[in-house]
């Protein structure tokens, strides 16, 4: 029996699919790439913004038309907009046999099963279920890195966002459960773990009465085989100085860190239902670098957002220009139903979102393309990903880059590499975001 897995949405999402993989993969479905092939389709779904919801509701459809024409037996969605719009999808688009909600994708066997009989199949376990699954995760990224969501939820509320409605309040992953599945991805290969959450900042304090990301990376630091760890998504109201310290003395965590800020105006910080005002911001960026002088800053912003005047996104401008962070990405705010913001008066013009995301992306790639020159001379450890199809050259990334979201390094070489090789690599060029290098 095959089955076509399609992860739609975030790297979060991505780790529930890569679980749901190893558990069909553990019954001995086969698993394929093709839609002609397959008996059995699952769309893990996301409806955090519109276009993800586009996407979304687009993808199943696709799958649906084999349904009608008889190749497929059985049509299953999972993830956020199953778990969002259960009713509206088995009501909408028949060809769907099982909807499993965000906490429920445990049950995608059960799932499976009771399609492939003809029987419909709806699963929604409350939102404060943690699913613990004993499974070998199927990765798909490659072999070399992985994902580790280290919890599920978020407890902060901000006025725009959906994700507690759709994931639930904060619940951390036990911390032995967490290490024996770092365990197994380091002994299947996998070189860098990428620490994930809605906020990985505040991992343990629903578990064990305070915060624990510091003392779970010590733990994984200790895991033979892994030689990056990347932490994604820190509130930076929870970014503690043990936190910062652990970076600084674990040499296998990678200096580098996400500050999801979103904006830097104290006024839209405020509606938006943010923990930090823009001084707070300033100081602890400010103190990021001091302790950790190469530490590399992603962040991203919401332009747009209701009630933005010209002279805050001026402000805006005037941070990102000052702060200089390595890396940024902008999205223009978009109105999710049953968020407080939706309903909030002034709301902006698309027209004004756009020209205000293309200033700050403009201002930002000045910014990116002149620390990229910077880099030309210096010698950088470099993870191999693959080969350049038909030239002398390799594609890898530095610890300044996450996967698919930051930029590249091509490294020249006649040398022989293998995806997932650790090469040291002097930088020769720049190319806007991606840089230039030859094989030390």
């Amino acid at each position: 029996m095959n089955i076509l897995f399609i992860s739609l949405g975030c790297d979060k999402n991505l780790a529930d699919s890569e679980t749901m993989l190893g558990m069909l993969a553990s019954r001995g479905y086969q698993i394929v790439d093709e839609e002609e092939k397959a008996d059995v389709i699952i769309v893990n779904t996301c409806c955090f913004i519109h276009d993800a919801m586009e996407e979304s509701i687009e993808t199943i459809l696709q799958m649906a038309e084999y349904k009608k024409s008889g190749s497929l037996k059985a049509l299953i969605v999972t993830g956020c907009m199953a778990e969002r719009y259960r009713e509206e999808i088995t009501k909408e688009i028949p060809e769907v046999d099982a909807v499993l909600g965000t906490a429920s994708y445990g049950h995608i066997l059960d799932a499976v099963d009771e399609a492939l009989k003809g029987h419909s199949y709806l699963m929604m376990e409350p939102l404060d279920t943690l699913p613990l699954i004993e499974t070998h995760r199927l990765v798909t990224t490659g072999g070399h890195y992985a994902y580790l969501k280290i919890a599920e939820g978020c407890d902060k509320h901000c006025t725009y966002c959906i994700i507690p409605k759709l994931r639930g309040n904060f619940r951390s992953v036990p911390m032995d459960h967490l290490i024996k599945e770092a365990e197994q991805l380091a002994a299947d290969g996998v070189k860098e773990l990428i620490l994930v959450a809605q906020e990985t900042t505040l991992y343990g304090k629903d578990l064990y009465g305070e915060k624990k990301l510091p003392e779970l990376l010590h733990k994984l630091c200790q895991i033979s085989g892994i030689r990056w760890i990347r932490i994604l998504y820190c509130y930076p109201e929870e970014i503690t100085e043990e936190l910062i310290q652990t970076m600084k003395e674990e040499p296998k965590i990678c200096h580098y860190l996400d500050l999801p800020i979103q904006h830097a105006s104290d006024g839209i910080l405020k509606r938006m239902g943010r923990r930090t005002s823009k001084e707070e911001l300033v100081h602890i960026i400010s103190r990021l670098r001091e302790e950790i002088p190469d530490i590399t800053l992603r962040t991203t912003l919401i332009t747009g957002f209701p009630g933005e005047t010209q002279e805050q996104h001026e402000e805006l401008m005037d941070f990102v220009d000052k702060m200089e962070f390595d890396r940024l990405g902008v999205f223009t705010y978009s109105p999710e139903e049953g968020t407080p913001a939706a309903s909030m008066p002034d709301q902006i013009e698309e027209s004004i979102k756009e020209d205000r995301r293309a200033e700050l992306m403009e201002l930002q790639q000045e910014i990116a393309f002149e620390q990229a020159e910077n880099m030309i001379g210096k010698e950088v450890l470099v993870m191999i990903e693959g080969k350049v199809a038909d030239e002398n050259a390799y594609v890898g990334r530095t610890y300044k880059d996450a996967p698919n979201v930051d930029g590249l390094i091509f490294v020249n070489t006649d040398a022989e590499l293998m995806s997932g090789d650790f090469a040291k690599v002097k930088v020769t060029g720049a190319c806007e975001y991606d840089l230039i290098g030859e094989l030390m």
